[in-house]
């Protein structure tokens, strides 16, 4: 697999911020396994802070619950590695932070802490809309904890990019389409 660039990731940060300045939407975001290269990237980009409003880092289980409002009951019966557990904490971050749009991802960058059952690269990435409406993916990545934190910032703010065009009525191909075929 060849290295994801940071030159890749900025593009995607610019291409997104353009896309909810044109659709005069706010953005944000509620990360874990990114820990907060989103909203790192999304900054990098000069009139970022006309849509972004900010993100919630949400590393532990308790952030995950007393911030994002994720349920006891999801972390405990499927984990913080889960679709559900990633759709909680999108419409909790839009709760939070008040934005038209919010993405979240969940998941494991590795080297550690992966399981047959939940191997790294193993990733949750969920979209919450302005009109309350969440969806969300599995992906399997692969590569270094830094290629896989890189491809998830990459699919978020494609899922982002969608919600925006979605908002607008724009034609695009939805993110789920494409791509990771894993």
């Amino acid at each position: 697999m060849p290295e994801i660039s940071d030159v890749l990731v900025n593009e995607k940060a610019a291409e997104l911020v353009a896309a909810f300045k044109e659709a005069n939407l706010t953005f944000g975001t509620a990360e874990s396994c990114t820990g907060g290269l989103i909203a790192k990237s999304v900054t990098d980009i000069a009139g970022a802070s006309e849509i972004y409003l900010g993100s919630v880092v949400s590393y532990a289980n308790s952030v995950k619950r007393k911030l994002l409002g994720v349920k006891k009951k999801t972390l405990d019966t499927l984990g913080a590695v889960s679709g559900r557990c990633a759709l909680e904490m999108a419409q909790g971050a839009r709760r939070a932070l008040g934005v038209d749009i919010a993405v979240a991802v969940t998941g494991i960058a590795g080297p550690g802490g992966g399981t047959d059952e939940k191997p790294v690269g193993l990733v949750y990435i969920a979209v919450c809309h302005t009109d309350g409406h969440a969806a969300g993916k599995e992906y399997r990545f692969e590569g270094t904890r830094d290629e896989i934190r890189k491809q998830t910032a990459i699919a978020a703010m494609d899922w982002a990019i969608f919600g925006a065009n979605y908002t607008t009525g724009k034609k695009t191909s939805p993110p789920w389409v494409g791509q990771n075929k894993n």
